[in-house]
């Protein structure tokens, strides 16, 4: 009696193998980790370093992006006050974006199909980031949520 050799297409699991499956999520890893260097071997302290803030050039108003880079360097040495006053809205983000990139990683090793999101979470992170954009360009609280 001949029988057919079980593989994983006819067993049921992907035929993908695992190094094909967790290379996206260690690519962007790697590119962050090359962003971090240069981070860290150029500080984005100095002016003009990494460029200018279009919007900020244009209007003399802070994006939600602004201090961005200086607050990721300032996270990278450890000083969260610092990076806190370059872009709070940043510093609270790392934690997140972190653990979707962990999960991310989990469920390619695992092989698990991703989940939807619904539509309402980008409208939500849209909307923080506008309010963001706007509240730090307050007089009141620009000493809270703008670039020092």
């Amino acid at each position: 009696m001949l029988t057919e050799p079980v593989t994983a297409s006819s067993a049921g699991a992907s035929p993908v193998g695992l190094w094909a499956r967790v290379r996206p999520p260690l690519a962007v890893a790697a590119g962050a980790g090359a962003a971090a260097a240069a981070l860290l071997l150029h500080s984005p302290s100095r002016s003009g370093a990494w460029g200018f803030c279009p919007l900020y050039a244009l209007t003399g108003l802070y994006c939600p992006l602004c201090g961005g880079l200086r607050a990721t360097e300032d996270l990278l040495r450890g000083r969260v006050a610092a990076a806190w006053a370059m872009n709070p809205l940043w510093v609270l983000a790392t934690g997140p974006v972190a653990l979707v990139w962990a999960a991310w990683l989990r469920r390619q090793v695992l092989d698990r199909p991703a989940r939807r999101v619904p539509a309402w979470v980008g409208w939500a992170l849209l909307a923080v980031v506008l309010a963001f954009g706007v509240a730090r360009n307050v007089p009141a609280a620009h000493l809270l949520l703008g670039p020092r």
